[in-house]
């Protein structure tokens, strides 16, 4: 355990939240208790997601990629998004930020169908921010575990690619700015589940197959306004992960 997390736990602050009870063995884990293993365990420059790699006008993104983005301090990884300077091919203005990805890595883990994938963030509260864990691999295979703008404070979006499942989660207390969530997604053969905070939220009867598997991503993207607002002005814009775990 960390000492944030005893602290917290002591303290009653609301970092502490309670992870879904995992079945099976822990087989990967990022504490971020060290810096960035690049190259060995996680890429930030490119990403096949992207039809750039390092940047993507498609999806209403502004993302140009960068590993100086990612920054680890007190076992917290944080991922800075600002103006780059440069133009997309769609016109719009690019913001430099951060994206974790295992595809291109000496590793190369891949989660699979039955693993459990559980995540600790504190969701930004900057306009345009657009945080999520993914799946992603050969062009689909995608799962959101969850994706969150600002502009909708209350509300995840949980979301099976794979077989056309998606649920809008809203909650109140549970899921706002600046607050901590543990966020988790359990790839079922029949049934992917999503957690909360430890509850089950969402069952979305579809599943991604017995055969399925995929790289994780982890970025912190930037909204182009057609979906959800732009960026307002040139602050820098921040997203908060204390963990990413994995369970088979």
């Amino acid at each position: 355990m960390k000492f944030s997390d005893l602290l917290d736990m002591i303290t009653g602050g609301d970092k502490f939240t309670p992870p879904p009870t995992p079945v099976g063995s822990l087989v990967w884990a990022e504490e971020f208790d060290a810096p960035i293993a690049w190259g060995a365990r996680w890429v930030g420059d490119r990403t096949s997601a992207f039809r750039y790699c390092d940047h993507n006008p498609d999806d209403n993104k502004l993302d140009w990629l960068d590993p100086g983005c990612v920054t680890v301090s007190d076992g917290v990884a944080t991922f800075t998004a600002t103006p780059d300077g440069r133009t997309l091919e769609n016109g719009r203005p690019a913001w430099r930020t951060g994206l974790l990805t295992t595809e291109y890595s000496d590793e190369g883990f891949q989660v699979r169908t039955g693993d459990l994938v559980e995540t600790r963030v504190r969701l930004p509260s900057g306009t345009g921010a657009w945080p999520a864990l993914w799946t992603w691999k050969d062009g689909q295979n995608e799962v959101d575990s969850f994706e969150y703008h600002p502009d909708n404070p209350h509300l995840l979006e949980l979301s099976n690619h794979v077989n056309c499942a998606v649920n809008y989660f809203t909650d109140d207390h549970a899921v706002a700015p600046g607050r901590w969530a543990t966020i988790g997604t359990r790839y079922g053969e029949r049934c992917v589940e999503w957690y909360v905070n430890g509850a089950c939220v969402f069952s979305d009867g579809t599943g991604v197959g017995p055969d399925w598997s995929a790289y994780l991503i982890l970025n912190l993207s930037l909204s182009a306004g057609e979906h959800h607002p732009a960026p307002c002005g040139p602050d820098p814009i921040t997203f908060d992960v204390d963990y990413v775990r994995v369970h088979r």
